[in-house]
């Protein structure tokens, strides 16, 4: 077993002994007060991805088909950090154009079992304007890997309001950010969701493109929408402009029993089959106009390979490296590498 995993295997049980979120708040403090040299000590127990997995995903060049979901490190105070264990992408947020505390605690619930999160966090961050001053300050120091951010609606902000409110942070964070991804998915703002509708979806993202102006702008749908739905909300965004798909956000759903049901998003494993059949639906409905992102329930180069086979340019993982460890990133990308590598003899796997 790596290092790396020894190390996970050693600490998981002290960090799960603790409520989910607090285990994430000690986290992100950890590292965020020393992320390189942090990192500098964690690299050589993971790796960078191998160079020749570097691809382009929306406009934007990954050092490997493995990024970091939204999420995890939604004020970007780690994100000199991430990179360090293998990621190929860095992807923080969700931020809103207004700070906000999020939804009332508790709100984030491991299953254990199922190997999933349940979250209904409410977009929980700084806001946009505090990013770009640590966005800032963290690029003049140098950054690993390409870093998106992802961007939500404030609470606050009325549904007619909304494409405004995307720009403001667009904006913001503009000349910062690597790619933006739009975030109208997140089951956790009442009446996000209903933002996924033509005419909404249209105004938000022609607000969030001219606002970028230039830099890439991808949109994230929910996996809960019909195929019809889903379908008709990629070709809006490719009408629109948008420069990628991200499929998916986390589901409403429960595939499985649920003995303490928790209102929220749920991501993990049991989100798997879920995102993968809207990942087809993303595909098909993007005929090679933009590129996909899948997302949802990965947590094995397998799934990977499958993606990419199927057509997406890369892929993000997030609940996966709660319970997988760190070395979750570098493993997947070394066993795409050895694929792509198998010797004399051996016939290549090439995602």
């Amino acid at each position: 077993m790596p290092l790396i995993d020894s190390l996970w295997a050693l600490g998981r049980p002290a960090l799960f002994a603790l409520d989910a979120e607090r285990a994430h708040e000690l986290t992100i403090a950890t590292l965020a007060a020393a992320p390189r040299l942090l990192g500098a000590m964690t690299a050589p127990l993971c790796g960078r991805p191998d160079p020749s997995l570097a691809r382009d995903v929306g406009g934007v060049r990954w050092a490997g088909p493995v990024g970091l979901a939204a999420g995890l490190d939604k004020d970007g105070r780690a994100v000199a950090f991430w990179p360090s264990i293998g990621f190929g992408s860095v992807e923080v947020g969700t931020v809103t154009a207004h700070p906000q505390p999020g939804n009332p605690r508790p709100r984030l619930f491991r299953r254990v079992p199922e190997r999933a999160l349940i979250n209904r966090m409410g977009f929980n961050n700084h806001g946009s304007e505090a990013l770009a001053t640590h966005l800032r300050k963290e690029r003049e120091k140098g950054l690993g890997a390409p870093v998106g951010v992802n961007v939500g609606k404030s609470k606050v902000t009325p549904p007619e309001d909304a494409a405004a409110d995307y720009a403001t942070s667009v904006r913001r964070l503009r000349g910062l950010a690597d790619w933006f991804t739009v975030n109208v998915s997140s089951p956790n703002t009442p009446g996000l969701r209903d933002l996924q509708d033509k005419e909404p979806l249209t105004r938000i993202l022609g607000a969030a493109i001219e606002a970028a102006a230039g830099t890439p702008v991808w949109l994230k749908l929910a996996p809960d929408l019909t195929a019809e739905a889903f379908a008709e909300a990629v070709d809006v965004a490719v009408a629109a402009g948008v420069t990628g798909i991200v499929a998916t956000n986390t589901t409403v759903q429960r595939p499985f029993p649920d003995p303490q049901p928790e209102a929220g998003g749920l991501s993990g494993a049991p989100l798997w089959p879920i995102a993968r059949e809207r990942v087809g639906t993303a595909l098909t409905a993007a005929a090679g106009r933009v590129p996909v992102v899948g997302v949802g329930g990965i947590s094995t180069a397998a799934q990977v390979r499958d993606l990419l086979d199927a057509g997406c340019a890369g892929v993000q993982v997030y609940s996966a490296l709660i319970f997988e460890g760190p070395g979750l990133p570098s493993r997947i990308h070394r066993d795409l590498a050895a694929a792509r590598d198998p010797g004399p003899g051996g016939a290549a796997i090439v995602p």
